[in-house]
C-alpha cells in the first residue's frame, strides 16, 4: 500500500506555509498530520486536501528539557491546536516568550506557521519542517 501522502509531499508544501491532511472520501473525516487508514473508519479511500491552518489553541505546554541535540532551542512552547476542519494537530507557538506562555493562551485563535527543525539522531539526517503557530491578535 502506498502512502496517499508522503511526507516529502507533506513536508515540501509545510515549507511553502500550506498544511496537507487527507479527507476521507467514505465518512468525510480529515486526519492530519496523514496517516495510511482514515482514523475514524479505518478505510484508505482517502485524497489529498489542503487545510486553512487556522484553528483554537486546546492546550499547551513549556519545554524547558529538550530532546537530544535539542537543547539550544530551550525554552519553547508547544501548543495542540484544534483546527478549523476538526484535526487537532501539535506545533511550536513561535510569536510567544515560552517563560510568558499560559492558560491565558487556551482557546485563542491561531494561524499556521511553520519551523525547520535541524536534522538530528532521530531524523535519519533529514531537516524537517514542522508545523508552528502564531497567536492571532484580536
Amino acid at each position: 500500500m502506498e502512502y496517499r501522502l508522503p511526507f516529502r509531499q507533506y513536508n515540501k508544501a509545510l515549507r511553502k506555509n500550506k498544511l496537507l491532511g487527507l479527507k476521507c472520501n467514505d465518512c468525510g473525516k480529515i486526519t492530519c498530520p496523514p496517516t495510511m487508514a482514515c482514523s475514524k473508519c479505518a478505510g484508505t479511500n482517502m485524497e489529498v486536501c489542503e487545510l486553512s491552518g487556522n484553528g483554537l489553541i486546546v492546550t499547551l505546554s513549556t519545554v524547558y528539557v529538550a530532546a537530544r541535540g535539542r537543547e539550544a532551542e530551550l525554552p519553547y512552547t508547544v501548543a495542540l491546536v484544534e483546527l478549523e476542519e476538526g484535526p487537532w494537530i501539535m506545533g511550536n507557538l513561535i510569536d510567544i516568550d515560552p517563560r510568558k506562555a499560559g492558560m491565558d493562551l487556551m482557546g485563542k485563535k491561531t494561524a499556521l506557521s511553520f519551523k525547520v527543525c535541524p536534522a538530528d539522531e532521530f531524523s535519519a539526517g533529514v531537516a524537517a519542517a514542522r508545523p508552528a503557530f502564531c497567536v492571532m491578535r484580536e
